[in-house]
């Protein structure tokens, strides 16, 4: 039996804090450490490809098959740079579709600073680029909307 007076309990997962950043070869550095309030399409899916056993009408097998990633959608964002559309613009020339990134969504704890879980995507290709409506009264350049495609998706622990 555990004692409980010695078991150390972690804090949940918040999703209201988190930082995103997409970097691609060729363009900068670090494309973008915007701030987004919106991040969706964090998921994988596995296809199962089902077999029944003859005589054994009881049960199916299933195995494993191909795995589909969903789409990141980045809402409500706002930097001081460019580079999201000019790696938009790149990859829509002629040859240049080998400009695809590598993203990194952090999930912070409610400190705003330790980071807890991390998301490492990689294959990313700009797939939706929307501005918001323009209005006289906002001084800050901003994203709509940008919807990145995806080729693999990691999870990975960082801290707590």
């Amino acid at each position: 039996m555990t004692d409980a007076a010695k078991e150390t309990i972690e804090p949940p997962f918040t999703t209201f804090n988190f930082k995103v950043s997409l970097n691609v070869e060729g363009i900068s550095e670090q494309l973008c450490s915007a701030a987004f309030s919106e991040c969706d399409g964090l998921e994988m899916t596995m296809e199962s490809k089902t077999i029944r056993e003859g005589g054994n009408n009881n049960r199916t097998i299933h195995l494993v098959g191909p795995v589909s990633y969903g789409q990141l959608t980045l809402k409500r964002g706002m930097t001081d740079s460019l580079h999201l559309w000019d790696w938009f613009n790149l990859v829509l020339q002629r040859g240049q579709s080998w400009l695809r990134g590598s993203a990194e969504i952090v999930m912070l704890a409610a400190d705003g600073n330790t980071k807890q879980v991390s998301f490492v995507l990689t294959g990313c290709l700009p797939v939706k680029l929307k501005t918001p409506p323009l209005n006289a009264k906002d001084g800050i350049l901003a994203i709509e909307e940008m919807q990145i495609a995806f080729e693999t998706l990691d999870i990975k622990k960082t801290g707590v």
